[in-house]
């Protein structure tokens, strides 16, 4: 499943993920910047038609709730990423996060950790 966001309906549904289900003003209250209530529910709303939240009702609220994991969707975020700016090579891409000066030694290692331990299942 190829999942897609807006820059906005992504700031929304990491207040989702990260808060769990959510009325319209509790997410707007999360958010970085200060959006109309009637935006926030537009937003929400929207996602709702691409099927990514679905909701309850509370009263006369709705708790939105995230329906697609936020794994799936940085799979996906990974794939465009990696097809439209790195020709589809994985292997330009790590290196590409390898060669960032801002990474740490222990971030370095983790990252050869893992490489190591995917080598190893892979009986290479």
């Amino acid at each position: 499943m190829d999942i897609r966001f807006t820059q906005r309906e992504l700031d929304v549904m990491s207040v989702l993920w990260d808060r769990g289900p959510s009325t319209v003003a509790e997410v707007r209250k999360a958010l970085d910047d200060e959006l109309a209530y009637t935006t926030v529910l537009t937003v929400l709303r929207i996602l709702e038609e691409k099927g990514y939240v679905d909701y309850t009702t509370e009263g006369r609220a709705h708790r939105y709730a995230p329906l697609v994991e936020k794994s799936a969707a940085g799979g996906s975020a990974l794939r465009r990423i990696r097809e439209r700016l790195f020709g589809g090579s994985p292997e330009l891409l790590l290196t590409r996060l390898v060669d960032d000066e801002d990474l740490t030694e222990d971030e370095l290692r983790r990252m050869r950790d893992l490489l190591a331990e995917r080598l190893g299942e892979d009986g290479t």
